[in-house]
């Protein structure tokens, strides 16, 4: 396991509130930050996939960071996803995420035009750090399900080469194994930080040199995630890494953010956790019976959460 890692243990992914006219719900953000930092979260990764960033205004992202600050959560837990398909937007965010406090960002490749070259790849990334400056540390997000651009070990060693301090990790949510043990294999050694984003590599990635994971189910299952990370190396750990696995698989039944707000308007019995923006539905009850039947035969306590 890499110790030392800036964001090292388990990250939530976190989820997005909404007011019934898709508005942001700010405090009932904020109070689910909360219940994830005092229920095994070491940070928050907001304003990612999960937390339904492209479905937000550039504005709206950066109020949202404001708003949580306001509240009480630490920026320097907050690992915000400032990746956009504009150079000047990315730059924008994560100089806004730095003067608030945020100790680092993620950032997706510029997603919109497909297959572009390495070339074009590290021309963007150089361009983006000359103009952010400052000494927030950038994290690459590998989604390439979503963003259609993967990043190669050969690309992130002439990104760290062209770039070096910059770059201080990766979260990669291929949910491929060999993919996250040639991140680890390559770059581990030099202190680059991997994060798992699918909760089942967490424990055998941490073997392999990770520094933790950044994960939606994390919303609901970072007790769990906790354990496996204290115990990356004991018999307690694999049994939470297969409680972890047991719930990622739940969750990933039916489509992941409805079914993951399904499940924090359970757990909080607060309906309004199922508001998400279009083009995402609610779960229909049909899906959302399997969800609890599956999630609940996972094995995780929920009644032993604060």
């Amino acid at each position: 396991m890499l110790k030392n890692a800036l964001f090292g243990g388990v990250n939530a992914a976190v989820l997005t509130a909404y007011n019934a006219d898709l508005t942001i719900d700010l405090d009932r953000m904020a109070k689910h930050c909360r219940w994830l930092l005092a229920n095994g979260c070491n940070g928050l990764a907001v304003l990612g996939t999960t937390g339904e960033a492209n479905s937000l205004g550039i504005s709206e992202r950066m109020a949202l960071l404001e708003g949580l600050v306001e509240r009480g959560i630490p920026a320097s837990v907050m690992l915000p996803d400032c990746g956009t398909t504009a150079i000047t937007d990315t730059v924008l965010l994560t100089k806004h995420a730095e003067q608030i406090g945020c100790r680092g960002v993620l950032l997706l490749p510029p997603f919109y035009y497909k297959n572009p070259s390495d070339d074009g790849l590290l021309a963007y990334f150089r361009e983006v750090v000359q103009r952010v400056g400052g000494e927030i540390a950038l994290y690459l997000y590998n989604f390439p399900q979503q963003s259609a651009i993967p990043f190669s070990v050969d690309f992130i060693a002439r990104l760290l080469k062209a770039e070096p301090g910059k770059f201080r990790g990766i979260k990669d949510s291929t949910g491929n194994y060999e993919n996250g043990l040639a991140y680890c294999e390559n770059f581990a050694k030099d202190g680059f930080e991997f994060y798992a984003g699918d909760d089942s590599l967490l424990r055998p990635l941490l073997q392999k040199g990770g520094a933790g994971c950044i994960t939606a189910a994390s919303n609901i299952n970072c007790s769990a995630g906790a354990r496996a990370y204290a115990g990356w190396n004991t018999d307690d750990g694999a049994a939470a890494h297969e409680i972890l696995a047991a719930t990622r698989k739940a969750v990933t039944s039916v489509p992941l953010i409805p079914a993951l707000k399904s499940l924090v308007a359970r757990n909080t019995a607060n309906p309004d956790w199922k508001f998400i923006r279009p083009p995402h539905l609610v779960l229909t009850a049909a899906q959302e019976a399997a969800l609890f039947a599956a999630f609940d035969a996972s094995g995780l306590d929920l009644a032993k959460a604060a």
